[in-house]
């Protein structure tokens, strides 16, 4: 198998949780990156930890809900390191909060630019280079991603949308020799839910995800930087996952009291 020694990867969401996980794995296997997130002191301090463990490493502060910044952060890594051989779309934000209890409906828009039209930005401008080295797309979807879950209906409908898009383009690209992985994950303890817009748009800001027998970060990343290695197609991150996308098909109704249990034992 192919490692990542060398190899550029361009990480969104590195400041903290599975980015940041992703990043210092990268980083020990020899990979040059360009980190992206909004904040930059966390960007600069990831940063220098992974050149500690020998890795190049581009600083690239960017909030993915803009066009804009998506396409200055693939025009930036290519031109600092002449390619793009591996593009981790992480970056992400979700909701607390059932729909006719939600205050402010800009909610949903920023979902929707931040976790599914910021990946189809930024995979458009990188996708020349990405060709040309043959590379790797990894899409960090959700299980929400292909099941309803009550209050995340904005988090849902943008995580199905990263399903349509991402399954989609490997069919576009199936000849030209880039895979794409799209991974959904179980419930995994990260600051993700601490900055979870509340029915009045604000951050909750505290972590109702603290579940010890909650899936830790590293190890989720682990499970991903495998995965894209592989060049898989679809990652489920836990038995549980596995075993409700196939009861989805056969007892609907059970999958949607199995996930209203699941949210009201988390908060």
């Amino acid at each position: 198998m192919e490692s990542y020694a060398g190899k550029v990867v361009v990480l969104t969401g590195a400041s903290e949780g599975i980015g940041r996980a992703l990043a210092l794995r990268f980083a020990r296997a020899g990979a040059r990156l360009a980190l992206a997130a909004r904040n930059a002191a966390r960007l600069n301090s990831l940063a220098e930890e992974c050149r500690g463990l020998g890795a190049q490493a581009l600083v690239v502060p960017t909030d993915v809900g803009s066009r804009e910044q998506c396409e200055a952060l693939a025009d930036a890594a290519f031109a600092h390191f002449g390619a793009i051989d591996v593009l981790v779309l992480n970056a992400g934000a979700t909701m607390w909060s059932r729909l006719d209890e939600l205050e402010d409906a800009n909610v949903l828009e920023r979902l929707m630019r931040v976790n599914y039209l910021g990946a189809a930005w930024l995979t458009r401008r990188a996708l020349p280079a990405l060709v040309a080295a043959r590379g790797r797309i990894v899409a960090v979807s959700s299980l929400t991603g292909l099941a309803g879950v009550p209050t995340r209906t904005g988090y849902a409908a943008s995580k199905h949308a990263m399903f349509g898009f991402f399954d989609s383009l490997r069919v576009e690209l199936a000849d030209r020799g880039v895979s794409v992985t799209v991974v959904a994950p179980d419930f995994v303890r990260s600051e993700i839910h601490r900055r979870a817009a509340g029915p009045d748009g604000k951050p909750l800001g505290t972590n109702p995800m603290q579940d010890a027998s909650i899936m830790g970060a590293d190890e989720c990343a682990g499970i991903i930087a495998d995965a894209a290695l592989a060049r898989r197609r679809l990652v489920i991150t836990s038995f549980r996952g596995k075993l409700m996308r196939w009861i989805r098909l056969l007892a609907p109704g059970l999958v949607d009291r199995l996930a209203a249990r699941a949210i009201r034992r988390r908060r």
